[in-house]
């Protein structure tokens, strides 16, 4: 019998995360997993922005982060949900598949933005490198799928 211990959910905050998040809550209550949310801050690039408006750092990103996993963390265990949730800098499939190791996760939830042509080639896609090099499960979910997790 396949039994899902844990589960990581990488989220950045998009409508296909949000409805991946959906989708953790509900395999860990049907399959007493634990959960965890991982966000992974990109490091901006170092460049002068001469127009002076306000760029945000890493630093700021991060605690802006923690700030929405808090309240997302208290939706599950309001539920009764174990969870924990972290923040790191860093590229997101690399961050998100040693998170993999680290957490001994056996099913991946997450997102993807479905990006196509010169925009995914430009920025490659973070979904297909982690369901390539993962060694667990990983389910996609995408934001303008149809939802088969219903209400009650």
């Amino acid at each position: 019998m396949f039994k899902i211990h844990a589960i990581l959910c990488p989220v950045d905050f998009s409508d296909a995360s949000k409805k991946a998040i959906r989708y953790a809550q509900e395999f860990a209550a049907n399959m007493g997993a634990s959960v965890y949310l991982l966000n992974v801050v990109e490091p901006r690039p170092m460049a002068v922005d001469v127009s002076l408006n306000y760029v945000p750092f890493e630093a700021d990103l991060e605690k802006a982060a923690k700030d929405d996993l808090e309240v997302i963390l208290q939706d599950f265990h309001r539920v009764g949900l174990r969870a924990e949730y972290g923040v790191v800098i860093g590229n997101p499939a690399d961050s998100i598949l040693e998170h993999i190791d680290m957490f001994n996760v056996n099913l991946v939830i997450m997102g993807s933005h479905g990006k196509k042509g010169l925009s995914r080639l430009i920025m490659g896609s973070v979904a297909e490198t982690v369901v390539r090099k993962a060694n667990c499960p990983v389910l996609i979910v995408k934001s303008e799928e149809k939802e088969f997790i219903g209400e009650e």
